[in-house]
């Protein structure tokens, strides 16, 4: 288990890279323009948020320890890969890449960044910790 949650961060941008590759439509094309809009636009406040995430459960599993340093290394690796994931989409003609997706991305990681955070290093969001610290101790 430890060595999937150590690889899944990869596998996750690899597939949001060659998604980025793809027109949006590619995949899901709902029969309403506007929710499909909406939707699609929206998924840019979870997009990177769970790249975030996986980071953060794969940086548990080291024997070092997860520290407050790591958990900004992994909020800003993410949204460093949102950076290039935008600059990657403006060399296709059938993709856009905007200042209000990064900071749609952004929103999301800073988002989680705080309940992490919150949770591992100030004694709040007990849920969220106790699933976190089980998670690494089950590793």
């Amino acid at each position: 288990m430890k060595w999937v949650l150590r690889v899944l961060p990869l596998v996750y941008m690899a597939i949001v890279f060659i998604q980025s590759s793809f027109p949006a439509d590619k995949f899901v094309e709902l029969p309403d323009s506007t929710i499909d809009h909406t939707i699609k636009e929206s998924l840019h406040l979870i997009e990177f948020a769970i790249l975030y995430v996986l980071l953060v459960l794969a940086m548990l599993t080291r024997r070092r320890g997860f520290t407050p340093a790591l958990n900004v290394a992994c909020a800003v690796f993410a949204g460093l890969y949102g950076i290039s994931d935008e600059i990657h989409q403006s060399f296709y003609p059938y993709r856009s890449a905007s200042w209000f997706d990064l900071v749609k991305d952004f929103t999301g990681i800073a988002v989680c960044y705080y309940f992490v955070s919150g949770a591992l290093f100030k004694g709040k969001f007990n849920g969220v910790r106790n699933l976190l610290r089980r998670a690494e101790k089950s590793l």
